[in-house]
């Protein structure tokens, strides 16, 4: 096993042969450290001489997804008991001159990342197979044992190397060799992808090559690309920087033979383990540009977009996070696990907490999104699907003192400490218009309370249990006389039309009791303000009203454009895109997936009930459809459901892990419920449900009316 830390990422061959694609993640897990990776070589290694190759690239600057450490540096430590090979000033280096920085347009200064410039006239990679040609190389410069500054602790990388899918041909068919005619050459992906180009090509010296994908300005910002001046004869050359998209295109001179255009796709290391299908394809396509939009935005670590910015915002974290649980396996929690582990770790002096983080130019905290982060929909969820307390240990202290941050008035309502005027904060509540910024922070904070309320009972914190539940209880009766307003909830002075997404948060937050229910309905009726982020609890609250069929009409409805737009494989920003979008007009933003939330959590009715999936809920409500099944890979095993309506009733298959309980909520107007063919008697839970316990196995359900 080799340990392996640099600033900013490596590439590693052993004998020849790649063993690594894009080593280390961004820096840094908290302000001042640094990750590393640890690789086993042992595949690699031969009896004899050994010949180990790294390529270093040092961004050089700071970024929304990375802390620069202020210097280049590299890290190798392997310690077996035969032998011990460490970086150390026996080693040799050199400055690669045929990597270079493109010129301008440079990137936006959220990415840490620059456009590489490869001169092929400069230098090659013959150096990785022949190491004859690294003996004029300076020795390395030893800067001391780790840890050292500026790279000071290493902390070990949390989630999985990338995967790798290999080069691949592109989509569209093209024949091999051609000459260019020095027009653009468009080829197609898949879908929307994290890709690094390559071309192999025969050329004269001198002639410049760009490359870039249809998301060069994705979000409406400069973004990466590749440049390559060619030398002389036939030459390849794929460019390491990844960059997304669903088209690429190559701008090769005229005159210049094209032998070959190939894509190497990587990507965070998880399995489409989820699953979910219907009779109706909106749906279906909605979940699956949610599954594709989600995972083209993870890699170092949750990301808003994969092209403008490469951010870890909460607001986006939170949604993603709660769609990996149905949509990925395993190792997808990994990230989410780290992005907490982060965001508590960056906690300032005066216990503020802010996103994104790891981050070395961006430093304001947005108060709706942080109290999202730590509360019932973030960090809560979490820990229910996981049942990792070991990490819940680690960030509750941490929670508490950001949650004493919040102080509230005479009304038992939130002091307004954040403003327009705040430096070290940006008052932001949602994109578009007619946002009750005070009412939604308000509603924010109660979910904040709910979810340390919950991680305090988890944890057996007895004191914290009495304070919170006390504070939710004063909280909640404050909240409704200072915001409810005859028929709506509103700030006072605010004149604007009523927000539905503060309605929302209200009704699933449990600020709004069941007596409000009928004329909040109206509200999401008629008001469509909430963006595509906030959509997603406009429709939980809906089927949490009884109103699930709204919920999916105003769910299809509102997605409509995305969803068919044949154009694009991923969910936007906004409700459209570029000038027509929000924010920069991204057309692949995480946030916008929580349909697959609603779909496999509401309308296929899966939900834990205890960490861990030891016991889950069972409550579907097809909401107008007639068939939906969905199912995924859980701490407890395979969960899995199918739905189909038929004249006299529900069939249902459910798959229950073995130690793990289902709770089966059966609808009280089914007169009869028969498992496994055999008729069996149900509890009732409450005026709408009878209540049936099932241990681990699979069951043919069958719900009767009469």
């Amino acid at each position: 096993m080799a340990n392996i830390a640099c600033d900013s990422k490596y590439w590693m061959w052993i004998n020849g042969i790649l063993a690594v694609f894009e080593g280390q993640l961004k820096r840094g897990p908290n302000p001042n450290d640094t990750y590393y990776d640890e690789v086993d070589i042992s595949p690699f290694l031969k009896v004899g001489d050994n010949n180990i190759s790294l390529l270093v690239w040092y961004f050089g600057k700071e970024g929304f997804s990375h802390k620069s450490s202020g210097k280049a540096g590299l890290i190798f430590d392997c310690q077996t008991p035969d032998f011990e090979l460490i970086s150390d000033s026996s080693w040799r280096a050199v400055i690669r001159p045929e990597f270079q920085t493109a010129g301008p347009p440079l990137p936006n200064w959220r990415l840490p990342e620059s456009s590489i410039k490869y001169d092929a006239r400069m230098g090659n990679f013959e150096f990785i197979k022949n190491h004859q040609k690294t003996q004029k190389w300076d020795n390395t410069i030893s800067l001391g044992s780790y840890p050292v500054s500026p790279w000071n602790n290493l902390v070990k990388r949390p989630i999985p190397q990338w995967k790798n899918y290999g080069l691949k041909q592109y989509e569209n068919s093209m024949e091999f060799p051609f000459i260019s005619t020095g027009d653009k050459i468009v080829c197609e992906l898949p879908y929307n992808a994290q890709i690094t180009p390559f071309f192999r090509i025969e050329a004269q010296e001198g002639q410049l090559i760009t490359v870039k994908t249809d998301h060069y300005k994705g979000g409406g910002e400069i973004n990466v690309r590749s440049e390559y001046i060619t030398t002389n004869g036939e030459q390849a050359y794929e460019n390491f920087g990844w960059m997304n998209g669903e088209e690429v295109y190559y701008i090769i001179p005229k005159g210049v033979k094209v032998i070959d255009l190939l894509y190497r796709e990587t990507g965070y290391d998880t399995e489409f383990s989820g699953y979910f299908k219907s009779d109706d394809v909106f749906f279906n396509t909605l979940w699956q540009k949610a599954k594709r939009t989600l995972y083209v935005t993870m890699r170092d670590t949750y990301m808003d977009c994969p092209d403008r910015e490469r951010s870890q915002w909460w607001g986006d974290v939170v949604n993603e996070s709660g769609e990996a649980f149905y949509a990925l396996d395993l190792k997808g929690q990994l990230l989410t696990k780290k992005a907490i582990l982060e965001l508590m770790a960056w906690q300032r002096a005066d216990n503020t907490i802010y996103s994104p983080v790891p981050s070395g130019n961006w430093e304001k905290e947005l108060p709706g999104q942080m109290l999202a982060s730590v509360g019932y929909f973030g960090f809560w969820n979490y820990f229910l699907n996981t049942g990792d307390l070991e990490t819940l240990k680690k960030v509750y202290p941490a929670v508490k003192k950001y949650i004493d941050v919040w102080k509230l008035d005479k009304n038992g309502i939130l002091i307004d400490r954040i403003t327009k005027n705040t430096k070290k904060a940006w008052y932001w509540g949602d994109w578009g218009v007619n946002v009750d910024k005070k009412l939604l922070i308000n509603a924010w904070y109660f979910l904040a309370l709910k979810g340390y309320h919950l991680m305090s009972l988890a944890i057996g914190n007895q004191n914290e249990v009495s304070w919170s539940q006390q504070a939710m209880s004063n909280f909640k009766e404050a909240f409704n006389q200072f915001f409810w307003d005859e028929d709506k909830y509103k700030s006072p002075n605010n004149f604007a039309e009523v927000d539905d997404r503060a309605q929302a948060l209200a009704v699933v937050s449990g600020l709004a009791e069941v007596d409000k229910y009928d004329v909040l309905s109206n509200i999401f009726l008629s008001q469509e303000f909430a963006s595509p982020y906030m959509e997603k609890y406009v429709c939980e609250a809906l089927f949490q009203m009884g109103q699930g069929e709204y919920a999916l009409e105003r769910l299809k409805k509102r997605f409509k454009f995305m969803v068919e737009n044949e154009k694009h494989s991923t969910l936007f920003e906004g409700w459209g895109t570029g000038k027509d979008g929000f924010g920069g007009g991204s057309s692949n933003h995480a946030w916008s997936g929580g349909g697959l939330t609603i779909l496999s959590q509401y309308v296929c009715g899966l939900y834990p009930l205890e960490p861990g999936w030891k016991k889950f809920m069972v409550k579907p409500n097809l909401a107008g459809l007639c068939y939906a099944e969905t199912g995924n890979i859980t701490m407890a095993g395979k969960v899995a459901i199918g739905l189909n309506k038929i004249n006299t009733g529900m069939e249902i298959k459910l798959t229950v892990p073995n130690q793990s309980e289902a709770h089966l909520y059966v609808p009280i107007l089914y007169k009869k419920v028969y498992i496994n063919g055999k008729a069996k008697n149900s509890k009732k839970n409450d005026d709408q449900y009878n209540l049936i316990k099932l241990t681990g196995g699979t069951y043919k359900i069958l719900y009767s009316l009469n």
